[in-house]
């Protein structure tokens, strides 16, 4: 019941939020921190309670429900809570309270319908993490569109409408190509089985042909590549960041990208194991363009969000050579970094906000000297800013470092190649810097250094990081269970594709 409680919490939270709007605008972010609060304590029991004596079912999970939900179709509620998830959805919880604290004195208008949309995108974000019927998984798939949408179209910036509706397209078309693939894994199964089923571990068994397993294989894929986002699926990123109110921006880097790399640990490749070590290379490639890309792209910028923008794409390129590479440190590299990544990126995210709140720009051409103003935004900036480049101590080492290790034993080439994007990525972190915080200082420019509030956020994320970087041992053991069935898939089918 604890599993259902996780989401129902923040959606009555959101309604809570939405309707007490309209008679006090402060009720609704209070309402919201609250429900978040009551979660992270409900998971912190729910691990308290089972960690010890997990069930163990194909992989080991803490807990889990399945109940039936649509019986004529097959459908269920079928919910499970392993390591992946509850690292994933406490990055969530952590990730949403941040976004209702940076958004406290951004969001002035319609604040409780923000409030509503902001929780009804966690739900959803939670909803995905915790699916074991490929029905409901994609219900909750697509249950997060539609509440983003709104955050980018209502409170974005200039070019919102342009951006929500191409994000809107990207990831709904995209979704339907995945709802074709369940709904004919689902067939297949059945004329099998003769059962009518979406459940994940049934379908896990159905029988396929290389041709069929490949085709169904893509259909996931795709979808979940354009979440990540993989080059050449990345063309709605940086729009969407960039016109997003702060917390959108937040939600959008630190967890929605982060349901597109789970999709893969949890659907892609175990479901399509010898599609997967086909594809295998091809996976690879497209991670190491998008590490390069990214970081390339990311340098060439002006506007201070569509460089942080653009820096997701390069990191998540990290995550996406980690899953294909397969190997256990190749793995595990890939968990670290959408952990720290999520961090690292929202941290900047929610400074770029601040600045824009204070100074009404975003044009780095404009700004400079800011230091000797902020000094408290300087410091954290530089933090956030060699977090990003990979420093040694920091979660975001730690997590890139893996990966190419992991990669460089089945796939040198690839490995050499991806160590090229930090070399590009100390280029643009430490350019930001440069450009924002140092140099001539204009005339006119004045600003508000951060708050208690904002240092108590960024500090916060600012342990998480240090903490991943020096003693990343309790993540490791986390997602071991969750990445149980995956690395012995892994260890049958891609550790032996080598390099192409």
């Amino acid at each position: 019941m604890i599993l259902l409680s996780l989401i129902l919490t923040p959606l009555t939270g959101g309604l809570l939020a939405g309707l007490s709007g309209r008679h006090n605008s402060a009720l609704p972010r209070w309402l919201s921190l609250g429900c978040l609060a009551i979660d992270l304590v409900l998971v912190l029991v729910l691990c308290a309670t089972h960690y010890s004596a997990a069930v163990t079912l194909n992989g080991t999970w803490l807990a889990q429900i399945d109940w039936p939900w649509i019986p004529q179709l097959g459908i269920r509620l079928h919910l499970g809570l392993d390591g992946l998830s509850l690292l994933l959805i406490l990055l969530t919880l952590g990730l949403g309270v941040m976004s209702v604290v940076a958004s406290w004195s951004e969001i002035t208008e319609r604040v409780g319908f923000f409030h509503f949309n902001l929780m009804l995108t966690l739900a959803g974000v939670i909803g995905v993490f915790l699916a074991l019927d490929l029905f409901l998984f994609f219900f909750f798939w697509e249950l997060m569109l539609v509440p983003m949408y709104f955050l980018i179209a209502v409170w974005g910036h200039e070019r919102r409408i342009y951006a929500a509706i191409k994000f809107f397209l990207f990831t709904q078309g995209s979704g339907l190509l995945m709802f074709a693939a369940i709904v004919a894994l689902a067939l297949i199964n059945y004329r099998q089985t003769g059962t009518l089923t979406f459940d994940y571990f049934a379908l896990a068994k159905t029988q396929l042909g290389s041709t069929t397993q490949m085709w169904l294989m893509l259909g996931f894929f795709i979808a979940f590549a354009v979440k990540l986002p993989v080059v050449p699926f990345h063309t709605w990123l940086a729009d969407a960041h960039t016109e997003a109110p702060t917390a959108g921006s937040v939600i959008l880097a630190g967890l929605l990208l982060k349901t597109g790399a789970y999709g893969l640990l949890r659907f892609a490749v175990p479901l399509f194991p010898a599609a997967s070590a086909t594809f295998a290379p091809v996976a690879m490639t497209l991670g190491v363009i998008g590490i390069l890309y990214g970081a390339m792209l990311a340098f060439a910028q002006d506007d201070m969000k569509r460089l942080v923008a653009y820096t997701s794409i390069s990191h998540l390129g990290f995550v996406l050579l980690g899953i294909y590479a397969g190997n256990a440190l190749a793995l595990q590299g890939a968990i670290v970094q959408m952990l720290a990544h999520g961090l690292s990126t929202g941290a900047l995210f929610i400074l770029v906000g601040a600045l824009q709140e204070r100074l009404h720009t975003r044009d780095m051409r404009q700004l400079g000297g800011l230091w000797s103003s902020a000094p408290r935004i300087g410091a954290i900036g530089l933090f956030f800013a060699i977090a990003s480049l990979g420093l040694p101590g920091l979660g975001n080492f730690v997590g890139e470092f893996l990966v190419l290790l992991g990669t460089y034993r089945v796939a040198g080439g690839f490995a050499i190649a991806g160590t090229l994007g930090l070399v590009v990525s100390t280029i643009y972190a430490l350019s930001f810097v440069q450009r924002v915080f140092h140099g001539e200082r204009p005339a006119r420019t004045t600003l508000a250094d951060f708050s208690s509030r904002h240092m108590l956020v960024m500090a916060t994320m600012i342990v998480a990081l240090v903490w991943l970087g020096c003693y990343p041992q309790p993540v490791f053991d986390a997602a071991s269970s969750g990445l149980a069935n995956l690395q012995r898939v892994a260890s049958e089918h891609l550790a032996g594709s080598g390099e192409p």
